[in-house]
């Protein structure tokens, strides 16, 4: 894996050992299943994560798992619009995309984003492929709220081009740009397409790696993370302190793919070196969990 393995180069070699015994029957479990990630525009504006998070889904992969990584880009997308004297406005955490938003937009997470992240998994060989919501049908998209503009929904899924790159041993990476029937793109919010594609796959596992360890009882106490949870009890919770906001989304497509065959779902700080290592292959795992049998 080179520089960014996640070896620790001080660690003994007994202790080393301890690392790779403890990970060998999750390596064994998840074999062969495919692992949705993702991958928040926050944590991507750090370069050192950046390269750890694409060494992760590089080791995912070397292992016999089928990763697919879906990203968001919403600093990104904020700081062009910034730079070329648009302001950009919210409605319940989304923003208003127009024409001229939705090009700025589109721009950014297919043509810098999604190559960005293409790129890092290239270092490592040539395993990575960009693939918008547009690309083979993949996201047909409808129109959210006419006040929010091109701000759309997912309408279906056409999995069939993740799944030829699947089988030619690719890492697909998803931009979260869909079209509706007549081609007019929308933009799509990265967390619900993380959900619906991971149901649609049949994936095993969904990762989503926000900013914060996961969901907290209380969200200003570090100490109140939830380590698990079932669906019924989670779903109690959205509207209330726990769950508002920008997670809403986030649980809401956690709950989408455990209600729709997905095994489990994991919230996880991306900022967090290695956090994917640490979620898959360690005992102790990382962030809430969420799934029906826990």
């Amino acid at each position: 894996m080179g520089p960014d393995a996640a070896i620790d180069p001080k660690m003994t070699p007994t202790e080393t050992a301890q690392v790779l015994t403890q990970a060998l029957p999750y390596i064994q479990r998840l074999a062969g299943s495919t692992v949705v990630v993702k991958f928040g525009g926050n944590a991507m504006t750090d370069d050192d994560l950046a390269r750890t998070f694409a060494a992760d889904i590089v080791l995912m992969q070397s292992v016999g798992i089928k990763p697919i990584v879906v990203h968001g880009g919403g600093p990104q997308i904020g700081a062009l619009l910034e730079r070329v004297g648009k302001e950009s406005t919210f409605v319940d955490g989304l923003r208003v995309t127009d024409a001229e938003t939705l090009d700025i937009a589109r721009m950014v997470l297919v043509g810098k984003v999604n190559r960005d992240i293409v790129s890092a998994i290239n270092r490592h060989g040539p395993l990575a492929v960009g693939v918008s919501g547009e690309d083979a049908g993949l996201i047909r998209a409808s129109e959210r709220n006419p006040e929010l503009g091109f701000v759309g929904d997912v309408a279906e899924v056409n999995p069939s081009i993740l799944y030829r790159l699947l089988g030619e041993s690719l890492i697909p990476v998803v931009s979260t740009i869909g079209a509706d029937e007549t081609g007019q793109a929308y933009n799509i919010n990265a967390d619900t397409v993380a959900g619906v594609l991971a149901a649609a796959v049949g994936a095993s596992k969904l990762i989503m790696l926000t900013d914060v360890d996961g969901l907290r009882q209380d969200p200003d106490d570090v100490g109140s993370l939830i380590s698990t949870i079932v669906p019924e009890d989670l779903r109690a919770l959205v509207g209330t302190a726990t769950v508002s906001g920008g997670m809403i989304p986030k649980v809401e497509a956690c709950l989408y793919a455990v209600d729709h065959g997905v095994t489990n779902a994991t919230m996880a700080n991306g900022t967090t070196p290695h956090v994917l290592l640490l979620e898959l292959f360690t005992d102790a795992g990382i962030g809430t969990l969420i799934g029906a049998e826990l």
